[in-house]
C-alpha cells in the first residue's frame, strides 16, 4: 500500500527559464514559494530548499511534466513526485479564481494545494532507465525534425508560388511536391547527422567522466 503520510506538498510550475515553486505543510499553510532558475545550478539549489523541509520521502512534489531535467533531478535525490495534466489543472485553478490571466505563483500554488487534497488524481513518477530516456530524447529529436522538414517543404512550395509559379506547372503537383518533401528530408537528415554526432560526443565526455 502506498504510504501518504507526506509532511510537506510542493508545487512546482515548469517554465523554461524559471521555476515558480511552492511549499505547503500537510495542514495547508504556506511554507514558502521562491524561484529557481533552468540550470544546473538552480536545480541543485531547489534540490537543497526542498532538503531543509526534511526528508526527502516525505515531501510530495507535483509538476505537470512527466519528465525532464527537473523531473529527473528530484526523483535522482529521492523525492516523490507526481505529475498530472494540464487540463485537469486548469479545474483545480478555478478552485482559487476564475480569471483566465495565468499566473506563475498561483500555479504553483494550485499544484501544492491540489496534491494535498486529491493526490489520487495524479499520476506518481518513477526513475526510468537510462535507455528509456536515450529513446524518449531520441523519438522527440526525430518529431521535431519531421515537423521542421514539412515546414521547408511548405516554405519551398510558397516561394515558388509567389515567384516563380510556372515551376509549379511543370510536373503533376504530385511529383513536384514530391521532390521538395525529398529536398526537405535530405536538409533534415544532414542536421539530424549533426545532432547525433554532438550526442554521441555528449555521451563519451559523460562515459569518460
Amino acid at each position: 500500500m502506498e504510504n501518504t503520510n507526506w509532511k510537506h506538498f510542493v508545487g512546482v510550475d515548469w517554465a523554461s527559464a524559471e521555476h515558480e515553486v511552492c511549499a505547503l505543510q500537510a495542514d495547508g499553510k504556506q511554507v514558502d514559494a521562491r524561484a529557481f532558475k533552468h540550470s544546473g545550478d538552480g536545480l541543485a539549489d531547489l534540490c537543497d530548499w526542498l532538503l531543509k523541509l526534511g526528508d526527502p520521502g516525505s515531501i510530495a512534489v507535483a509538476i505537470e511534466v512527466p519528465h525532464g531535467a527537473v523531473v529527473e533531478t528530484l526523483l535522482d535525490r529521492g523525492f516523490v513526485v507526481f505529475a498530472i495534466n494540464p487540463k485537469q489543472l486548469d479545474r483545480f485553478r478555478d478552485r482559487f479564481t476564475v480569471a483566465g490571466a495565468k499566473d506563475d505563483r498561483r500555479d504553483a500554488l494550485v499544484l501544492a494545494d491540489s496534491l494535498r487534497t486529491d493526490h489520487h488524481l495524479f499520476r506518481r513518477l518513477a526513475v526510468q532507465p537510462a535507455t528509456v530516456i536515450e529513446l524518449r530524447e531520441w523519438s522527440r529529436m526525430h518529431d521535431e525534425l519531421q515537423a521542421e522538414r514539412t515546414g521547408l517543404v511548405n516554405q519551398m512550395r510558397a516561394q515558388f508560388a509567389r515567384y516563380f509559379p510556372a515551376f509549379l506547372q511543370v510536373c503533376e503537383d504530385r511529383n513536384v511536391s514530391t521532390r521538395m518533401r525529398h529536398r526537405g528530408k535530405e536538409i533534415s537528415e544532414q542536421r539530424q547527422g549533426a545532432a547525433a554526432g554532438c550526442w554521441r560526443q555528449s555521451t563519451e565526455r559523460t562515459t569518460a567522466c
